[in-house]
């Protein structure tokens, strides 16, 4: 080591003379209406020394030879420009230069639309990086019906995601699971408004909100190394070279709550004090009423898995409003061609309000063990005598209404406040005109807060049920005695009420120091740099069950209001929701009138659950990118990541009685150290056609949860659930190879090949009677989360994106936009009893995903047809195959038009999920349905305007 860092000092220390004859440039590349330029390639032809441009359109070459040169600027999709500029020894140029959107087709220039222009900017930064990336700019974001940033990834290749109520929730890249992938805004890592995980919520951004959308799927040195994967950068907008005044406005439908929705956006940039301050101002508003129609089930079997039954069936019918708000600014100030500031901020708030009603039969208590009888009867009441005691079994059926309390912020319906802010100060120094020097301070807070959520119930034992499962995918359960289905006949399960409060606080600062290295004559850097970080998780759950004084107020049912939920034409197949306590009666409750309710603060229901968690991470790296060849660079280093742990748990006891026995706190530490290098090489075989290898060690920290040092001790039903502080982070060894061909009119054509070896993959391990140390018992049911030994991953990736513009007339205003993945992987010894040598895949591996659109333009008009599929998952392991949980197959169509009636102003109409596909898990096969949840056909209309003034 010592040698090898001697060697480095010798090399950079003779450059030093060379320095003094030398001076430097910096600008900025715009378009035409002063907008950044992203990925522009510079070349100064004389000493073929070139660079690119970053997310603020900025470059920077340094150590150029003082005199006069020419700078050759090139961007696909824009008119190349030459110019001369003269370096001065000792100082640094100023050169901003403006491109006119224009490709030559033979003897005519054929000048973008405006939805090219945006793709053509994600191009140039895709082709202009050395690491396998994929990007989609802000104009290209627009070009489909996508609201929030999680919809947007699934058009990229070899994303899919995962849904909530309709919308795209978290990503999965590559065939790997959310947790092991990571989000960051403007290069910096978003915490988790959810307690338990480090998967970020998508739905919280909105698609508006976005400049360009950064998939890295390969990583380098200098980035965190928390994505095995691949890391998502969100970069929010930059200042404008001039006045910009831009927005949406819009309203819509949902053709299942059959309500309206409502959305804008907002976008004022300008530049001030001759040009060295830069502001830009956006916003947004999204108010959509939606709502699901849901069937979840659980299957269970005897002898035979071939003939299997339901042991519960639930109808579930929800409401939702869903109110999404973001607000960002960028400030820059530059000081000197040397000297740069620049903060960022962004902020999104999201509000839930839910009510849920749910029709719930349990089965699985009558059959015992058994299955139904002749033509599918479960029969209200069994009597079995077992260990010398007659003991009975019964049917249950519950009916179920969440909500929330009656005032301004829930308004009767459970409320889910989630937030996330970030805000950025940031540094850019260029010393002595050639050692660059960036530094920035950084602070991000997650939050996610559910006051006051309230459920009540009410059962009926001992009723005669019929099953039919002539269609497994929707199973069919119902009274044998249609009388006995009245409010009448039953009596109040619960009412409760629980909070819930979660803050993930990041405070983290960074410095990297890049000094120029020539070689040969050939144009290079060394770039080092550290990170601390901090970060700090909190969950405070509590839960209280109530009970009314009066007892023979609430004997029943129905002496309290009810409403019919059932709806003919209820998505998820012929199921009558029945009848159910109003959303609005349970929110006017008076649960704190200590007259009419007894409260009871039920331990066992959240202590276990709450937790403090910090963590320190250090990091520390050396990178050196080297030109070799007109043709050929690579990048090289090493990162090191320390990590230090301090968890806090609880251990709550129930003992034989089911009684509280008390809780003691757990107190963990532990630390580890990652050594990550990593080697990047690029071949530009054309001008136009880019190779790249890599090879890359990347890591996953375990979910918060699975780390907290918790245990959930049941005596009475003789179960111990508990947290695992020893687990170790998941590690990948990947490589990476891409092949990108790059069309002057606006296009590329790339095929790619990766491979990932992981080890200590987690996975939540469930076994029957094992013995704990700690109680010196054996518990007939136990649960931990565990490392799962190897698992490797491979595969294709294959994109296309192309304009038809060498079709004759107006055929030549289509485009196509198509990519496919496959993937294959394998878990080598699931440490599970009976499966250690069965052949599984990694858990969030689809085989096949594939995104494909058509689109015409024209002047004025723009009109996209898209679809998005894939295929189905292993989601969870179960005991055996017969309990694996599977996401299901998707097919998404959506479509978008607009029409320009003015340059500055457009009309457009989305209509997203066209298809109707539900969110559907399987249990095992495929015909054995999970959950259906089905959310009916989304459209939205509007203007938008784009003004500017340079």
């Amino acid at each position: 080591m010592k040698r090898s860092l001697l060697t480095l000092f010798l090399l950079l220390a003779g450059t030093l003379p060379l320095w003094a004859q030398t001076g430097a440039l910096s600008g900025r590349v715009t378009d035409e209406l002063g907008l950044a330029m992203p990925g522009a390639t510079l070349l100064v032809t004389d000493l073929q020394r070139g660079t690119a441009t970053n997310n603020q359109g900025e470059f920077t070459l340094v150590n150029l030879p003082a005199g006069t040169h020419t700078v050759r600027l090139s961007y696909i999709g824009y008119a190349p420009t030459e110019t001369f500029v003269t370096i001065a020894e000792g100082t640094t140029t100023q050169l901003n230069l403006s491109l006119e959107p224009g490709v030559t087709q033979g003897q005519e220039v054929v000048v973008l639309g405006d939805r090219l222009k945006g793709q053509a900017k994600a191009l140039n930064q895709q082709r202009s990086n050395l690491n396998v990336t994929n990007i989609v700019a802000a104009d290209q974001i627009g070009r489909f019906p996508d609201a929030n940033i999680g919809d947007a990834m699934k058009r990229i290749p070899g994303i899919t995601v995962q849904y909530d109520q309709g919308e795209a929730r978290f990503g999965i890249i590559r065939g790997t699971s959310p947790q092991l992938n990571s989000v960051m805004i403007n290069g910096e890592r978003v915490p988790s408004a959810e307690a338990e995980i480090r998967s970020v919520q998508l739905d919280l951004v909105p698609a508006d909100m976005i400049q360009t959308i950064e998939v890295n799927k390969t990583v380098t040195p200098d980035m965190d190394a928390d994505a095995i994967g691949g890391s998502v950068n969100l970069v929010t907008r930059s200042a404008p070279e001039g006045l910009r005044i831009s927005g949406t406005a819009g309203t819509g439908y949902n053709f299942l709550s059959e309500k309206p929705l409502t959305t804008g956006a907002l976008v004022l940039g300008n530049r001030y004090f001759n040009n060295k301050l830069g502001v830009v101002l956006s916003g947004s508003y999204y108010n959509h009423r939606l709502g699901s129609d849901d069937l979840e089930a659980e299957w269970d079997y005897d002898d035979d898995p071939n003939q299997a039954w339901v042991s519960t069936v639930e109808v579930r019918k929800y409401s939702v409003q869903r109110v999404r708000r973001s607000l960002s600014t960028t400030l820059d100030y530059t000081f000197s061609p040397n000297h740069k500031l620049l903060f960022r901020g962004m902020y999104n708030w999201r509000d839930d309000r839910e009510s849920r009603y749910r029709l719930n039969y349990v089965l699985e208590d009558a059959l015992n063990g058994g299955r139904p009888g002749p033509e599918g009867l479960v029969p209200g009441e069994a009597t079995e005598i077992e260990d010398g005691e007659e003991e009975t079994y019964a049917t249950e059926v519950q009916i179920q209404t969440k909500g929330g309390p009656d005032n301004d912020r829930a308004r009767n319906r459970r409320l889910e406040d989630q937030r996330a802010q970030s805000y950025q100060l940031r540094g850019e120094h260029l010393l002595g005109n050639k050692v660059s020097l960036t530094w920035q301070g950084n602070y991000a807070i997650a939050s996610e807060m559910r006051p006051q959520e309230r459920y009540i119930g009410w059962n009926l034992e001992g009723a005669d049920l019929r099953v039919n499962l002539a269609d497994p995918r929707q199973p069919q359960v119902g009274f044998v005695h249609p009388e006995d289905y009245q409010p009448g006949e039953f009596s109040l399960d619960e009412l409760t009420e629980e909070n819930q409060f979660t803050t993930d606080e990041d405070l983290n600062g960074r410095v990297d120091l890049r000094i120029p290295l020539q070689l040969s004559g050939n144009t290079g850097t060394v770039q080092l740099g550290g990170r601390l970080r901090h970060k700090s998780k909190v969950r405070r759950n509590t839960f209280s069950e109530y009970e009314p004084l009066d007892e023979d107020a609430w004997a029943n049912m129905g002496q309290h209001p009810t409403a019919v939920q059932t709806d003919p034409d209820f998505l998820a197949g012929p199921y009558a929701a029945g009848f159910f306590t109003p959303n609005g009666y349970l929110g006017t409750l008076r649960l704190d009138d200590a007259g009419q309710f007894e409260s009871d603060d039920l331990l066992d229901e959240y202590v276990s659950g709450n937790f403090n968690a910090r963590e320190v991470i250090t990091a520390g790296y050396l990178m050196w990118q080297q030109q070799l060849s007109e043709k050929f660079s690579f990048l090289t280093g090493v990162r090191l990541e320390n990590t230090n742990l301090d968890y806090t748990g609880n251990e709550l006891t129930l003992d034989e009685e089911g009684e509280y026995d008390g809780v003691r706190q757990i107190d963990n530490s532990d630390q580890y150290l990652n050594v990550l290098p990593a080697l990047h090489l690029r071949f530009d075989a054309t001008d136009h056609t880019v190779l790249r290898a890599a090879w890359t060690n990347t890591l996953a920290r375990p979910n918060y949860y699975d780390l907290v040092p918790y245990r959930e001790v049941n005596l009475e039903d003789n179960e111990l659930a508990i947290g695992n502080p020893a687990l170790q982070p998941t590690v990948s060894m990947n490589f990476d190879l891409m092949a990108e061909h790059y069309f002057s009119s606006v296009g590329v054509l790339s095929g790619g090949f990766f491979y990932k070896d992981l080890e200590n993959f987690i996975f939540n391990y469930q076994r029957d009677d094992v013995y704990d140390p700690v109680t010196d018992r054996e518990f007939d049911d136990f649960s931990q989360p565990l490392n799962g030994g190897s698992a490797s991953l491979w595969g294709v990736e294959l994109a296309a994106q192309r304009q038809l513009d060498f079709l004759p007339g107006a055929l030549r205003g289509l485009g196509v936009y198509a990519n496919y993945t496959f993937t294959q992987s394998a878990v080598d010894g699931l440490p599970i009893e009976g499966r250690e040598n069965e052949a599984l895949p990694l858990a969030g591996t689809a085989n096949h995903t594939l995104n494909g659109s058509l689109s015409f333009e024209s002047a004025r008009l723009v009109l996209r047809l898209s679809l998005n599929y894939t295929s189905d998952y292993i989601d969870e392991y179960g005991d055996e195959a017969f309990y694996d949980r599977y996401y299901d197959q998707q097919v998404f169509l959506d479509f978008n038009g607009s029409y320009a009636f003015t340059p500055q102003w457009r009309l457009f109409v989305e209509a997203n999920n066209l298809t109707n596909q539900p969110l559907r898990y399987f249990q095992g096969i495929a015909d054995r349905t999970m959950q259906a949840e089905y959310y009916n056909v989304r459209v939205t209309a509007g203007v938008k305007f784009d003004l500017f003034q340079k």
